[in-house]
């Protein structure tokens, strides 16, 4: 997230070096080297919370997107955009004359069957009589054996004539089935309760199985989806706390739990959804909205703590460590800064750059080895003292929180700050515009 005060306030500096000419004159005339100032903070000792940081997609609960099952042109529009349903309510009506007249030849072609089932019945139980008869007067030899296998091949005829007659009165049911159940698809209903939204639909509109007309959902109920790698799965479980926030959402931070995680790996990616379900009275979380999920897994082994902003990578080795001052804090003499509500600047101060290894990395923070608790990390101004190669500058000291607060600031917010002179660029005789 591209939320660091700390690194924009840094090239604001350096514009202001630039603009110096990276030299002041002294009394007597003569120019002396400038020295950079820096802000720094105190390392702390302790432990990291682990955290894994996701993008996900908000949802509202039971979200469905309505679409018709025919196609018909809308005559009636009953809902808007914003309006709450319940499961039932008929949302639009399309034009049905056309499925009343299938229903309508559909139960005409059925009372023709059953008429026509009628009549195979009835020829059949003639046929039948008249081997019974003919049965009774073949035992007296008055009638052949002849006669009598003609009637029997004629009942076998009429038996099955009944038998395809019933099965055009169930085919004519199934029909009527059929063409009562697409009158009835004219009416759309809400499929659940919830709320209408990206609504689609207007009157006279040519509708198929493929126009979606609405997305209906809980508002106040959210899911918000993520998706995990099959390493995640090893330290991530339902039930763990997740934080939620975005940029959309200021200050604010969510808390919630993972719900449900599906076992499935999808084909080629190999990774997997997981769902987080949380209640959203006031609206915050918006369908479609993207946000950031950090999963909270457990805590790192105990560390030097350091604000992110603190670590640097050295253009000219590569290697990645921290700019400390190691004697400040214990005789550190500052310049006098009178009516200035934030710390002073400090006297020149030896800064020397230190490898580091990051053990853990959370949100904010970092747990390193190489350096100890109680030591100053320069958190602003690692470039110039880069640029710099006296080992020596004027160190300003900042607090956990304000360094905190400072790296959660988006960019433009940052910049709004600087340039109203709030923060590190001060338009004052003791600033760090001045003392550079």
């Amino acid at each position: 997230m591209m939320k660091n005060k700390c690194l924009l306030a840094l090239v604001v500096i350096g514009v202001i070096i630039l603009q110096g000419c990276g030299s002041e004159e002294n009394n007597s005339g003569e120019f002396n080297e400038v020295l950079p100032a820096v802000e720094a903070v105190e390392a702390q000792f302790g432990s990291l919370p682990l955290e894994e940081r996701l993008n996900g997609i908000v949802r509202a609960a039971n979200q469905v997107d309505i679409y018709p099952e025919i196609s018909a042109p809308i005559e009636q529009v009953y809902v808007q955009n914003g309006d709450q349903v319940e499961a039932g309510d008929i949302l639009i009506q399309l034009r049905d004359n056309e499925y009343r007249e299938r229903l309508r030849q559909a139960e005409a072609n059925l009372r023709i069957s059953v008429a026509q089932e009628k009549q195979a019945l009835a020829a059949l139980g003639e046929v039948e009589a008249e081997i019974k008869r003919t049965r009774v007067l073949a035992e007296r030899d008055v009638a052949s054996d002849l006669e009598l296998e003609q009637l029997e091949a004629q009942f076998e005829s009429a038996e099955a004539n009944y038998e395809l007659a019933q099965a055009r009165v169930e085919q004519a049911e199934a029909n009527v089935e059929e063409q009562r159940d697409a009158l009835n698809q004219t009416q759309i209903a809400a499929p659940v309760d919830g709320t209408v939204g990206q609504r689609n639909a207007e009157i006279g509109m040519q509708v198929s199985s493929a126009t979606r007309l609405f997305t209906i959902g809980d508002l106040s109920q959210s899911k918000i989806t993520i998706n995990l790698t099959e390493r995640m799965l090893s330290y991530v479980n339902t039930g763990q706390t997740v934080q939620i926030f975005s940029e959309n959402l200021a200050d604010t931070v969510l808390t919630a739990g993972i719900s449900r995680i599906s076992p499935f790996l999808g084909a080629g990616n190999f990774s997997t959804e997981a769902e987080i379900d949380i209640e959203n009275p006031e609206g915050l979380l918006m369908p479609g909205m993207f946000v950031t999920v950090d999963i909270l897994y457990g805590e790192s082994e105990q560390a030097t703590i350091i604000p992110l902003s603190s670590i640097y990578r050295n253009q000219q080795t590569g290697v990645t460590g921290v700019y400390v001052a190691p004697s400040f804090g214990l005789e550190s003499e500052f310049i006098q800064d009178s009516g200035e509500e934030q710390a002073s600047l400090s006297n020149p101060t030896d800064v020397e750059f230190v490898p580091i290894d990051v053990i853990a990395r959370g949100r904010d923070a970092a747990g390193v080895s190489g350096i100890r608790s109680g030591q100053w990390v320069v958190t602003i101004g690692h470039n110039l003292l880069q640029r710099n190669n006296s080992g020596q500058a004027r160190i300003r000291p900042s607090s956990w929180n304000n360094i905190m607060e400072m790296q959660d600031l988006r960019p433009e917010d940052l910049l709004d700050e600087i340039m109203s002179g709030d923060n590190v660029v001060e338009n004052t005789p003791n600033s760090t515009a001045n003392q550079l």
